[in-house]
């Protein structure tokens, strides 16, 4: 008897309490993260979102604030992108349709918005980049794309028609990718989508890097799309041969004691080409804690150099700081800071904002745990934790909130 087939896989489930993505997150993982795109319908059921589209046009005036307004044309299948920041009249004269905004690092703004990031505790916090908000008159769009990173796209007011293409979930190949060349956005020239859905309030669409994609808003309507931080090969070379030729030894240099006499003075022979590789090899990260360290640094960098400073509050003697969280005060985490740790050969490394810190491992899950630091935090952390903290607020990652309530600066 033929072995029955494997009931394939589903592209639409239903939300389930304490379940937002209708399934256990190892399930999820196994299944459908980076392979297959998801619907969930009622990820998060009765969501109301934190902002309205009026705050983001208020944001998006602001300096520092990363803004895109994006226009489309529909009698000639013309796109206009402008950068903010933007004079607050133009608003005013978009009109009421086929026009988007979007702002970035809205988790950084917004600590309602930051607390959506703890739903997802099922991936690491350092891959998750922020939280981009996008408000769509009806009809406004960015046109067919595929983002090179996986992205959770969650429905917050009105509706969005999602269509995608899953060709390549579905066997049928990969969809081209080729892009359009009359226009500034990176649009698709082909786009032949497999699925149409409408996402209510609520429901929340997976989508896998390189997946052909097009959301139009049905009505005026707020999209959170969460981004995952997938950096390329070439941004991963460029700063790990920045870091190893800074912190080369000058010693460390092409030799050729075995140096024979060469048939043709003017060749670079497969010898000599050995002798590079052996001289490049010399300078590489062979130790784990050197090559930790590194991507550490790299992956608690903000990856743009928008955005605004550290503000570094007047200086405050530890034993003030400590009497303040006896008291009832906290020290907050500044919301542009990235955190990580890692264990390493002795202890843990924190990283904090490209920064490294040797600590306890306790100590380094406690500070990447703990965006606010009450005084039952401090307490438990060891002298070389409570002295990093100390240097953490002195360069301005975190400040000192007398009230106690744990806001965001």
């Amino acid at each position: 008897m033929a072995a029955s087939r494997a009931k394939p896989l589903p592209f639409e489930v239903q939300g389930k309490p304490g379940r937002l993505l209708g399934m256990t997150p190892r399930a999820f993982l196994r299944d459908y993260w980076q392979k297959r795109p998801l619907l969930v319908r009622g990820a998060f059921p009765g969501y109301t979102s934190p902002v309205e589209p009026d705050d983001l046009a208020g944001l998006a005036c602001e300096d520092g604030v990363l803004a895109r307004l994006i226009q489309h044309d529909r009698a000639s299948d013309g796109w206009q992108v402008s950068s903010g920041p933007f004079p607050e009249e133009v608003f005013a004269g978009l009109g009421e349709r086929d026009w988007t905004l979007l702002v970035q690092d809205m988790d950084k703004w917004d600590p309602d918005i930051a607390a959506l990031v703890d739903a997802f505790d099922f991936l690491p916090r350092w891959r998750i980049d922020d939280v981009m908000v996008s408000f769509a008159a009806t009809g406004g769009s960015v046109g067919a794309h595929v983002d090179q990173y996986d992205v959770f796209l969650l429905q917050a007011q009105g509706h969005r028609r999602w269509q995608i293409d899953a060709g390549d979930a579905l066997g049928r190949g990969v969809p081209s990718l080729a892009f359009r060349d009359d226009v500034e956005l990176k649009l698709l020239r082909e786009f032949v989508p497999t699925h149409d859905w409408v996402l209510a309030p609520g429901d929340m669409l997976y989508l896998p890097p390189n997946v052909p994609h097009n959301g139009v808003a049905e009505d005026p309507c707020l999209t959170f799309s969460l981004g995952m931080r997938a950096p390329a090969t070439a941004e991963l070379m460029g700063d790990y041969i920045d870091t190893l030729a800074a912190e080369a030894d000058e010693s460390l240099r092409y030799t050729d004691p075995d140096l024979a006499p060469p048939r043709d003075a003017n060749e670079i022979d497969a010898t000599a080409m050995g002798r590079v590789v052996e001289a490049l090899n010399a300078i590489r990260m062979a130790d784990g804690d050197a090559l930790g360290d590194w991507f550490g640094r790299f992956i608690t960098t903000y990856r743009s150099a928008a955005g605004p400073g550290l503000a570094v509050q007047p200086p405050r003697s530890r034993i003030e700081i400590e009497w303040d969280l006896q008291h009832g005060a906290t020290l907050v985490r500044h919301p542009w800071t990235r955190v990580a740790w890692r264990r390493a050969a002795r202890g843990a490394r924190l990283y904090v904002a490209g920064h490294c810190h040797a600590l306890p491992v306790r100590d380094a899950q406690r500070l990447c745990a703990a965006a606010v630091l009450d005084a039952a935090t401090w307490d438990a952390l060891s002298a070389p934790g409570r002295d990093c903290v100390m240097a953490l607020v002195a360069e301005g990652h975190y400040r000192l909130d007398m009230d106690g309530d744990g806001d965001a600066p």
